[in-house]
């Protein structure tokens, strides 16, 4: 049920005159209505003023068909579709009020209005100085006279409109039609040939509310959904791409075009689907596979390709792959600099290669372009202690080892240089203190890095071994000399079984 309040402002607010419908009083034996017809038609006139549209729709159908000659009928029936937004359904009853009584001038110029909305400006005219010549009420005559020199304006514009998009001058259309729009909003053709101005100007995206309004104002509109399908197609939105063809295809299941496009869309719909289930199950290489297919699928339009690589990059930035994650992340940012997605996934490889200038270059840009993204937050503060941390003890650094080495390779890594720079292996004095130095550096690198909470601490930037790094000061600093390391076995795997090495 709609409110009576609501409805009297709709009609108000469209049609300020079409409220004295409900205050009309006919007699009956004017129209020569029955009593049947009399009770469906005061019944519906009380169920209009309470709101009850769709009763009161139903009690003037029944004194229409009760009736078929009762202008009366007609023209309430007219108001309450008008009260639902169904102009359409309005014009049919409005011209078989003027059939039916010629002299009706509410009705006409109701019409009027409404053949001006849809764009049909000479009906409109027609209508309008009909009803000056028909002793209109002064409220009439002067609406009438309103809307005629509007419908001039409007024939005028449309005339400029139609001359400057055949002299291909699309901006100077756009803007003539956008004055006759505010006015024929319901003109289908209008809103095609506006969103054909904005699609020769470069600018697709802004056809897209034209042709969804052509869409709904001109019945089995294919044209319009094929359009709106291949623009969102062309920006990159294949899901919406998809849906709108299927509306095509649903008012014609022969439509040569939209088949042939609803085939390519659907199939790259499943590659690129299939490239993100992948990429939630963490098989990154599989992903990298389906998006090239993605490429190869649809190389003529760009957006797929940029798209494609971008995903390629995080995939391999997630894999932890840092020199394919930079390649492919730098191609994107060839194209489009402003990439938020591809600087932070750039900005995680150039970590892993412990580039942290780069890293820090690539958040800070990012951060510009969206100031609220904590993951960006997050990543830069992470790569600026990365690098004050560089700037001391690095203990990948200590043992030779990338940054994403795993602890079977931090763990030989150890044992070789433990190896080497055991201080028993040297005899003078200062080459035994430096190897004792590097011995407690490379024991002190195996403690952190094979401890999994220690390990997670230094690659945020914390060394646990450093108090001035820990917050509070209250860290456990590595004080330990060559003296509490003397009978320390450094290749002990932690267990029951002791490595023993022969040397010649």
């Amino acid at each position: 049920m709609v409110s009576p309040s609501s409805v009297t402002n709709r009609l108000g607010s469209v049609f300020p005159f079409l409220l004295v419908l409900i205050d009309l009083q006919y007699e009956g034996a004017e129209c020569g209505i029955n009593g049947d017809v009399e009770k469906h038609l005061e019944m519906g006139k009380k169920l209009l003023a309470a709101g009850q549209l769709a009763d009161a729709l139903s009690q003037f159908h029944a004194a229409v068909d009760g009736d078929p000659d009762n202008y009366i009928a007609y023209y309430r029936r007219a108001t309450v579709y008008l009260a639902m937004g169904k102009s359409k359904a309005a014009i049919p009853d409005l011209s078989k009020v003027v059939e039916l009584k010629t002299d009706f001038t509410a009705a006409r110029l109701q019409r009027g209005h409404l053949l001006l909305k849809q764009g049909k400006l000479e009906e409109a005219e027609d209508d309008f100085k009909k009803v000056l010549k028909s002793h209109p009420s002064e409220n009439e005559e002067k609406e009438a006279q309103s809307q005629l020199l509007k419908a001039d304006e409007m024939q005028r514009l449309h005339s400029q409109a139609h001359y400057a998009f055949d002299r291909a001058d699309y901006r100077a259309a756009i803007t003539f039609l956008d004055s006759i729009l505010e006015v024929c909003v319901w003109d289908a053709e209008l809103r095609e040939l506006r969103a054909e101005c904005f699609i020769k100007e470069g600018e697709p995206g802004k056809a897209i509310s034209d042709l969804k309004s052509a869409s709904k104002l001109k019945n089995d509109n294919t044209e319009a959904f094929y359009k709106i399908s291949t623009i969102y197609y062309q920006l990159g939105d294949h899901e919406l791409s998809l849906s709108e063809v299927r509306e095509c295809l649903k008012l014609d299941q022969d439509h040569k075009r939209c088949f042939a496009h609803y085939k390519q869309v659907k199939k790259l719909n499943k590659l690129i689907e299939s490239a993100e289930e992948l990429i939630r199950e963490g098989r990154y290489v599989d992903a990298v596979s389906k998006y090239e297919s993605v490429m190869k699928t649809e190389p003529n339009t760009p957006v797929y390709t940029i798209r494609s690589k971008e995903r390629i990059c995080h995939c391999f930035s997630k894999d932890e792959k840092p020199v394919e994650a930079i390649k492919a992340c730098s191609e994107v940012l060839q194209l489009e600099p402003a990439n938020v997605n591809a600087l932070k996934d750039r900005a995680e490889a150039y970590l892993i290669e412990e580039m942290y200038d780069e890293a820090i270059q690539d958040y800070e840009t990012a951060q510009e372009h969206n100031e609220n993204d904590q993951q960006i937050r997050e990543g830069l503060e992470k790569a600026q202690r990365l690098l004050k941390q560089s700037q001391k003890r690095d203990y990948y650094k200590i043992l030779g080892v990338k940054r994403n080495a795993k602890k079977q390779e931090i763990i030989k890594a150890y044992r070789k240089l433990a190896l080497q720079w055991h201080p028993d292996n040297f005899q003078n004095e200062e080459e035994k203190k430096k190897a004792e130095k590097k011995f407690i550096d490379i024991a002190a690198a195996k403690e952190v890095l094979s401890d999994p909470e220690m390990r997670k601490k230094f690659d945020e930037g914390e060394d646990p071994l450093d108090a001035e790094s820990q917050q509070g000061g209250g860290g456990n600093s590595f004080h330990r000399s060559w003296n509490s390391w003397q009978g320390f076995n450094p290749f002990s795997s932690g267990g029951p079984f002791r490595f023993k090495f022969h040397f010649n």
